[in-house]
């Protein structure tokens, strides 16, 4: 099988949650002996993952440019994976049009309408409006594609109810994990440790809310920790961030964010908003460090009793005693451990995408049929922005439109 994904960024797993998937999808894809393209409109980030290094063929592609046209038909992938709605609203005309026996497939990465909804609900104080433009935007790209792959059962079950997909378009394929075993003992690690790349909103919201209502509760019980955070693209508010005086520290891009977490004794998560899996919560899964979490950031990973802390005073309470006692501390690794192994375990998840993507390009047709929505969309979506890009890309290549005049 050949199968190209077509990112909206190039991967960097390091600092991305986003990229850590698409990491994932290509090691799943990998192991079952496909064959992987990725394409982007995007320049590489200076962390970008070697994806040439894992064995995937690699392209720059222009957006609005019939280019990518000649070179999709050439390359006949049998799969076209589209990170994100908005790389599927940009390519997948293309795609239908010149691989039209391609199965289309959407990884949403994250329910953006949802993520959305939540910081505008956040910043008004209003009720959570999930029916907004994102929305209208990122559903019609999803029955605009043969299967949409979901991170999150709690975002499956919130499309299946609220918005009535069927579930014969959309499938629940999470991250999956190995959860170190112990490492560095309780004794050994010490400090507090948060990390998240300051390209997304969320992550920023977290830092400023912990660092204003979190962390001087915490630093009033235990006035000798520290609290050091990590993050990528995050050197604008540094000034914001490092305040030495009250513990709190901003460290920059972590080069190994697995090898720094190793050696601290809590992981914090803060999240105020967002959607999908956390990665950072993973990320402490992985380093057998545990993790303090708000609902947002427990959301598709844990649930019940002792799981989510809603409030500052309830998330400063855990972390305290989570640090002050061995007892409940390696308790709670080994609840985690547990955790991973019942619902990420990577001998469950990792054959399982092959086997999907299989499935659905075999029934691609019958698929195609079943979802008249998806029809009916494609064929005015996709005339509409096929028009659209080529006037683009009629006006980029006039001669008055490169000399800087107006026709």
């Amino acid at each position: 099988m050949d199968c190209l994904i077509i990112g909206k960024v190039w991967p960097e797993p390091g600092s991305t949650a986003a990229g850590r998937r698409t990491q994932d999808i290509v090691l799943s894809l990998s192991a079952a002996g496909w064959k992987i393209h990725f394409a982007s409109a995007a320049q590489p980030g200076t962390h970008a993952l070697d994806l040439e290094a894992l064995g995937v063929t690699t392209q720059r592609v222009e957006i609005n440019a019939s280019g990518f046209d000649s070179w999709i038909k050439e390359l006949a992938p049998d799969v076209v994976i589209f990170d994100r709605f908005m790389t599927e609203e940009q390519f997948g005309w293309r795609v239908a049009a010149h691989c039209p026996d391609a199965l289309r497939v959407l990884d949403t990465s994250d329910l953006h309408c949802l993520r959305i909804a939540r910081e505008q609900a956040l910043k008004t104080g209003q009720a959570q409006n999930l029916s907004n433009e994102t929305a209208l935007r990122e559903i019609a790209s999803i029955y605009r594609s043969d299967l949409s792959l979901m991170i999150s059962q709690y975002e499956l079950e919130l499309l299946c109810g609220q918005f009535a997909l069927s579930e014969d378009l959309i499938d629940y394929w999470p991250f999956s994990v190995v959860p170190a075993e112990a490492t560095l003992g309780f004794a050994e690690r010490a400090h507090f440790m948060m990390i998240g790349s300051f390209l997304h909103p969320p992550n920023l919201d977290a830092a400023r809310w912990c660092r204003e209502c979190i962390w001087p509760i915490i630093r009033k019980a235990l006035p000798e920790t520290e609290l050091h955070l990590y993050g990528s693209y995050g050197e604008r508010f540094a000034s914001e961030l490092h305040a030495p005086d009250s513990g709190f520290y901003f460290k920059g891009r972590a080069e190994d964010s697995l090898q720094t977490m190793l050696q601290y004794r809590l992981n914090l998560a803060p999240l105020r908003y967002g959607a999908g899996l956390k990665g950072k919560v993973f990320d402490g899964f992985l380093t057998a460090t545990p993790t303090v979490m708000t609902p947002i950031a427990a959301e598709g990973i844990a649930s019940g009793e002792g799981w989510a802390q809603p409030t500052p005073e309830a998330f400063a309470k855990q972390a305290i005693e989570l640090y002050s006692d061995s007892q409940i501390w390696r308790a709670r690794q080994v609840q985690e451990r547990q955790l991973c192994q019942e619902r990420f375990d990577p001998v469950t998840w990792r054959p399982r995408l092959p086997q999907l993507l299989a499935s659905a390009l075999e029934e691609r047709a019958a698929r195609r049929q079943r979802n008249f929505i998806g029809q009916m969309l494609r064929h005015h979506h996709h005339r509409s922005t096929e028009f659209m890009s080529r006037w683009i890309e009629a006006k980029k290549l006039s001669p008055t439109s490169q000399s800087g005049t107006v026709a």
